[in-house]
């Protein structure tokens, strides 16, 4: 028998967080499994277009409204040559792609992702190698997809076809580079310093470029968040975001205590925040640094079968997890922790975008389809634009083997003045017992209920493939909006998206 439990929410327009910068609901394809070949490209399938990318990928990832892409790595990029990736394909070398042991055959690189991304009208950010390579490598790399012409570089690209500079104006300073996994792993003072001289290299080229810096690989790390802080002491004024990737896993059955790592994330954010705020006030500087949490998801599931992959193969099922429907209410609860924070998370990618830890899952030479985790990304990226809210919520909570007081609800709000609608994120966490919203929003006066989107199953292990999907959100969520007060009723075990807008 479920009880009776209360939640409430105060909700005022000028109660804000920030602006919501779009780029926070980014995502990545590195050249790892079947990401790049197989994913986005496959110039045998039926599906394809003149380039080899597929149509259908294409037309899932515009659904998804996908404003950045973080490309092409990852783990690889601290080994890979770029040049490897330009000019005639005939031409372009197989190599020993170390980061994974596969081969990278060179097929897809810097122009033809470019292209890509322009199909699914997505910005790029691009990274480069720290491990293996440095200032002149990067300086290079900008000159090549960004100066007009005129140098050898960018005469080399308009050679390849491309006139037009890419203006690729996101950079990523490495990746992991405190990781024992990496290569070319960095101290904190060694990376600091390398960032320092190629960043200041790459804004010589093109001053307009932003640069983001890695901070530590995740939370667990020794040296977290010391690593952050050295590399900020270094490279202060060269930087302009530092870099977070976290990822979470239920390896231990226990659902309750897995739905609660955003406060986790929560936790890393502020502790990063302070880190920066901190080498700021050190420097006198008036420079904020804000935060590009550039890798996060679940990833898991498939930790087993990657062990079993055949060393040197070609795009081989990597990290190929298949989610199921508590992995979209944690991936739902991280997406309004972002929100939360949106006045210093001004980028994040979701890792990765196809096949790899992915929202979109594809066959080869076959179909297409959306993980569960498509649909908390999709509603947040389309109604997440605008100003975030500081709702003031009154929840009741739980304890779990990690954490105390968790609430059982998670909210965030999301205020579009000019569309004039504002939408609320909520996930129930409660596995036993819908719970009864009572929100103040006189603030919003003239508003009405537009649609109560809601995600549920009874089967929080529900999940979707090629042939059924089980776990897709309805329009049919109860709530109702009488004299400045919303009351909705949230489901056990669900994701939530009530859009207001003004009649």
């Amino acid at each position: 028998m479920e009880k009776k439990l209360n939640a409430k929410l105060t909700l005022d327009k000028n109660n804000e967080i920030a602006k919501v910068d779009d780029r926070i609901y980014g995502s990545f394809i590195e050249h790892l499994g079947r990401a790049v070949y197989g994913g986005i490209y496959e110039p045998n399938h039926p599906l394809s277009d003149e380039q080899g990318f597929r149509k259908d990928v294409i037309e899932l990832v515009k659904e998804l409204d996908v404003p950045i892409v973080r490309y092409p790595g990852g783990n690889m990029v601290s080994a890979y040559n770029w040049e490897d990736g330009i000019g005639p394909k005939i031409d372009r070398p197989r190599r020993l792609e170390l980061a994974w042991r596969t081969i990278e055959t060179n097929e897809v690189g810097t122009n033809e992702f470019a292209d890509w991304a322009k199909k699914v009208n997505a910005d790029v950010m691009m990274a480069v190698n720290l491990g293996t390579r440095g200032i002149d490598a990067a300086r290079n790399l900008v000159e090549y997809t960004n100066h007009p012409g005129g140098t050898y570089w960018s005469d080399l690209r308009k050679s390849h076809g491309y006139e037009q500079p890419h203006n690729i104006k996101t950079w990523c300073l490495g990746n992991e580079m405190d990781g024992p996994w990496q290569v070319g792993q960095k101290t904190a003072y060694e990376y600091g310093r390398i960032a320092k001289e190629t960043g200041k290299a790459m804004k010589l080229v093109d001053p307009t470029i932003e640069l983001v810096a890695c901070g530590s690989s995740n939370t667990g790390m020794p040296t977290f968040p010391e690593y952050e802080a050295t590399t900020l002491d270094i490279a202060y004024e060269e930087i302009d975001y530092i870099s977070l990737h976290q990822y979470y896993g239920n390896r231990t059955n226990d659902s309750a205590n897995y739905l609660a790592n955003n406060m986790d994330m929560d936790h890393f954010i502020k502790t990063v925040t302070s880190t920066c705020d901190y080498i700021k006030a050190k420097h006198r500087s008036n420079k904020t640094i804000n935060l590009s949490f550039d890798e996060w998801n679940v990833w898991y599931h498939s930790n087993n079968a990657d062990t079993k992959i055949e060393p040197w193969s070609i795009a081989p099922p990597q990290l190929e997890d298949v989610y199921n429907f508590e992995d979209a209410l944690l991936v739902g609860s991280m997406l309004i922790t972002f929100l939360q924070h949106a006045d210093r998370v001004k980028m994040a990618c979701l890792a990765q975008l196809v096949n790899v830890i992915a929202p979109i899952m594809t066959e080869n030479n076959g179909r297409s389809w959306k993980q569960t985790i498509f649909y908390p990304y999709m509603h947040a990226s389309l109604y997440g634009r605008g100003v975030s809210l500081q709702p003031i919520l009154s929840s009741p909570k739980y304890d779990s083997k990690d954490f105390t007081d968790v609430p059982y609800i998670d909210s965030a709000a999301v205020y579009n003045e000019e569309k004039e609608e504002v939408t609320i994120f909520m996930v129930n966490k409660n596995l036993e017992d819908a719970i009864t919203l009572t929100a103040d929003v006189r603030s919003f006066a003239g508003y009405k209920v537009a649609e109560h989107i809601v995600m549920e199953n009874d089967d929080l292990k529900a999940v979707n493939t090629a042939v059924k999907e089980s776990v897709v959100p309805h329009n049919n969520g109860k709530s109702s909006l009488q004299n400045g007060v919303l009351e909705a009723e949230l489901l056990k075990s669900s994701w939530n998206v009530i859009r207001m807008k003004k009649m």
